[in-house]
């Protein structure tokens, strides 16, 4: 085996990252580049990767940001490759912004700001004109007011802590809040066991739920109807949530008051009822230092030691060293796979000293620490059993 003190790993960065956190990587270790050419891992902000080569090199591939919309996940599950993201990290940023929507809408700031630098004449005349004109652009307080909100995870719990705190009445929904989520959300949340009820009672309504196929067009035609009229949508998730024709049918039937979103659309564009944002969801500097320093660190943890903490595609299993010989093993979950694994250790005299394995959906990974050296003809072994999608051998760093 080659010594895995003087291993070196590669890191490709498909879009500028914060020195924050690429300062995490240690330098006698890491070497961190825009252009490797055969990368152990790849970082990632927006770049659209779905239609990339990714190199053979890559074992991870490392989302500074919640959404995973631009890289091909289901192809890199194939190839046993974790895609990590960073949930959480910006939601103080996305939560700041909706606050932001929802004020820009209820006190019509945005025509009304395009109204004062319109004006002009001395200080007398622009004061007659605003007087004349100001009660156009009367709006209502968001105390009082409801909010639905669709989607309580860490964005969606801290819009709802704020709202609160704002004075306002809170209703969430979400049937797949986990147990965590659900102890940290505040008691004065109402849940709501269905979406067309949030709709019917909602004065202000804000996403934050990913963009997957049971999300794609979530807001259709029919639940815009249904919406309580005169109700403010806000959307800082992902554009392929709401049908956009749904939104104009919704503002021209009253039902939507003004439609507030992070993603421009030419469809949307410059339609008075619509407030566009160009997608400013997580950038701020603290944000990207957040996500920056979050990835950075799981990245790290799996290349060096094989836990797994954040991926879409992967189960979380974390487990202490406890021998300097460690396997990590990706498989298909299929039926029978830890059993040929751990008779193939146990036909080269190799003794487990401790073993975790976890599945999510299609696949299934094994974290083991063995009591001595691998040999490589069990690393073959091993990766040549059908359904086994990558094996790594992770002596710790300093065995010579």
């Amino acid at each position: 085996m080659p010594n895995r003190a003087h291993k070196i790993f590669q890191i490709q960065t498909l879009n500028p990252i914060s020195k924050l956190g690429l300062g995490r990587f240690s330098l006698n270790r890491y070497l961190v580049s825009h252009s490797a050419i055969e990368p152990d891992a790849l970082l990632v902000r927006s770049h659209n990767m779905l239609k990339m080569d990714i190199p053979k090199s890559v074992i991870a591939i490392g989302r500074a940001g919640a959404g995973t919309n631009n890289v091909p996940v289901k192809d890199m599950s194939l190839r046993g490759i974790p895609v990590f993201n960073t949930p959480g990290a910006n939601a103080n940023a996305v939560k700041e912004l909706v606050l932001a929507g929802m004020l820009m809408a209820a006190r019509n700031l945005i025509p009304a700001i395009h109204f004062a630098e319109k004006l002009e004449g001395d200080s007398i005349a622009l004061h007659k004109s605003v007087e004349d004109n100001k009660k156009q652009f009367a709006g209502v307080e968001l105390s009082g007011h409801t909010l639905g909100i669709i989607g309580l995870g860490a964005i969606g719990r801290l819009v709802a802590d704020a709202a609160i705190s704002l004075g306002m009445n809170v209703m969430g929904y979400d049937p797949e809040i986990t147990i965590d989520a659900a102890w940290s959300l505040s008691s004065a949340v109402k849940k709501v066991l269905n979406i067309e009820d949030l709709l019917r009672r909602s004065d202000f309504i804000t996403l934050h739920i990913p963009l997957l196929d049971a999300t794609r067009l979530l807001i259709n035609n029919e639940r815009v109807q249904n919406m309580k009229q005169g109700a403010i949508l806000l959307n800082f998730s992902r554009d392929g949530v709401i049908d956009e024709n749904a939104v104009l049918t919704g503002i021209n039937s009253g039902n939507i008051k003004n439609y507030v979103c992070d993603f421009p659309s030419s469809k949307l564009q410059h339609h008075a009822a619509v407030i566009t944002l160009p997608h400013l969801g997580a950038s701020t500097l603290e944000a990207e230092e957040n996500c920056a320093m979050m990835i950075v660190d799981q990245i790290i943890d799996y290349l060096e030691n094989g836990n797994i903490i954040n991926t879409v595609n992967f189960p979380n299993l974390t487990m202490e060293r406890e021998s300097p010989y460690r396997m990590t093993v990706v498989n298909s979950n299929l039926p029978n796979m830890l059993g040929q694994i751990s008779t193939n250790m146990a036909k080269a005299g190799l003794n487990i000293h401790n073993m975790g394995n976890k599945s999510r959906g299609d696949i299934a990974y094994t974290l083991v620490d063995i009591d001595s050296p691998v040999p490589q003809k069990t690393i073959d072994e091993i990766t040549s059993i059908p359904g086994v999608l990558m094996v790594r051998y992770l002596p710790a760093l300093t065995e010579s």
